[in-house]
């Protein structure tokens, strides 16, 4: 079922916003340990809201690059790569720091932060993924399914979302210049 849905979501202080629509192609918590990384260098930035759990995992909403348009704030947008070679990036907002996506530059979907929503209009958890990299000390709730990594139904979502695309993988052209994290 399709909905009409939309949703305006913007970084801490408002300079960036953007708006999606209709229903995520799934909703996630990853662990991997490149998101636990991230998410540990970006607690380093001056007021940068935490974007990890207390699992250590990373909420993210899924939406197709079809049906997100960013609305203002552009300019503040810079990308973060882990390595200098990874077709991963995590675009920030410079302004306040606030994370705002990360993007498999080959894909056609967007994984946007779940803490840009507020927790009653944030839509609900599907699964975990790539929960074999939690930490040891971590016991995860058994609320959704917890694969190890990324499991059919992932798999079958996404799939399912590009070929409503017409196997499309759109460019994300808005994002302007790298972060430049503290040292350390």
């Amino acid at each position: 079922m399709k909905s009409d849905q939309t949703s305006e979501l913007s970084c801490r202080c408002g300079q960036v916003s953007l708006i999606v629509y209709q229903q995520p192609i799934i909703s996630v918590e990853c662990l991997c340990r490149d998101c636990q990384q991230a998410g540990r260098l970006f607690k380093t930035l001056p007021d940068a809201p935490a974007i990890m759990d207390n699992n250590n995992a990373t909420r993210f909403e899924l939406y197709r690059k079809d049906r997100v348009t960013w609305q203002l704030g552009e300019a503040n947008l810079k990308e973060h790569r882990l390595t200098a070679d990874s077709d991963t990036r995590r675009v920030i907002a410079t302004c306040c720091n606030t994370p705002m996506f990360l993007e498999f530059t080959k894909g056609h979907w967007l994984s946007i932060y779940g803490a840009l929503w507020a927790a009653e209009t944030l839509p609900p958890l599907a699964l975990r993924t790539m929960t074999k990299d939690a930490p040891a000390s971590v016991s995860l709730p058994n609320d959704v399914p917890n694969p190890n990594t990324h499991n059919v139904a992932f798999f079958y979502r996404l799939l399912r979302a590009w070929a409503a695309m017409g196997f499309r993988s759109p460019k994300v052209k808005y994002v302007h210049g790298s972060l430049t994290l503290p040292p350390g």
